[in-house]
């Protein structure tokens, strides 16, 4: 979970993927002003620095923290969530269930079907409209969603040799796993209002550099 002063919304995101013991918290903390940190620690997550923003450049340090651990430690499955409370955790299931059956290797956890119609803005809608089209236009496979709560398997996340560190690194990965041939489906999953204000639709100039660095993604990684 890349996190940036998300210290309201951490109990009531980690409480809900408590109730599953089978997994490895891993909250990595992206400059935060706030207790995120010392939070996390107290709700036992394991917690990884990054204190240079970026949300790409936050999952990769999570990704080479993960790479570092010895290899009988190494995930299976790797879920990329955000921080804010804004996505279920009863959904985890619907992600990692097609590829631990092995019938996908990368899910991506679609809001439009299910998410509360007040979860996403105007600009996040036409935004991820705008992308999508953008890929499929790129790659010829059609996404519905640029959706943040997300399921790979470990070795194939490596083997996309990911790099962006901005908020560009949701469209480089979608990209690649088109580009690699990764099986590839969207699962309905439900979203709700965030907890806190958000760092991209909060302010105009958050909605604009996050949707500049989104269509560089698109441009470059097409």
């Amino acid at each position: 979970m890349p996190c940036l002063d998300e210290a309201g919304a951490l109990p009531a995101v980690i409480a809900g993927l408590q109730l599953d013991p089978s997994l490895r918290l891993i909250v990595i903390d992206n400059g935060s002003s706030d207790q995120s940190v010392a939070v996390a620690e107290r709700l036992g997550c394991e917690v990884v620095v990054q204190p240079r923003r970026g949300y790409g450049g936050a999952v990769l340090r999570g990704m080479a923290h993960l790479a570092a651990l010895p290899a009988e430690q190494q995930p299976d499955i790797v879920v990329v969530m955000d921080a804010d409370h804004s996505s279920f955790a009863a959904d985890l299931p619907a992600l990692t269930g097609p590829i631990a059956r092995d019938e996908a290797d990368f899910v991506l956890g679609e809001r439009l079907t299910r998410g509360d119609a007040a979860s996403l803005t105007a600009p996040q809608r036409v935004g991820n409209l705008l992308a999508t089209r953008l890929i499929q236009r790129s790659t010829g496979h059609r996404y519905q969603d640029m959706g943040p709560f997300r399921a790979i398997r470990w070795r194939d996340l490596q083997a996309l040799q990911m790099e962006d560190t901005t908020w560009g690194w949701n469209v480089e990965m979608q990209i690649k796993a088109v580009k690699a041939g990764l099986r590839i489906v969207e699962v309905p999953v439900g979203n709700r209002p965030r907890i806190g204000q958000s760092k991209i639709s909060g302010t105009v100039q958050g909605v604009v550099r996050a949707g500049a660095k989104i269509l560089y993604a698109c441009w470059r990684y097409g």
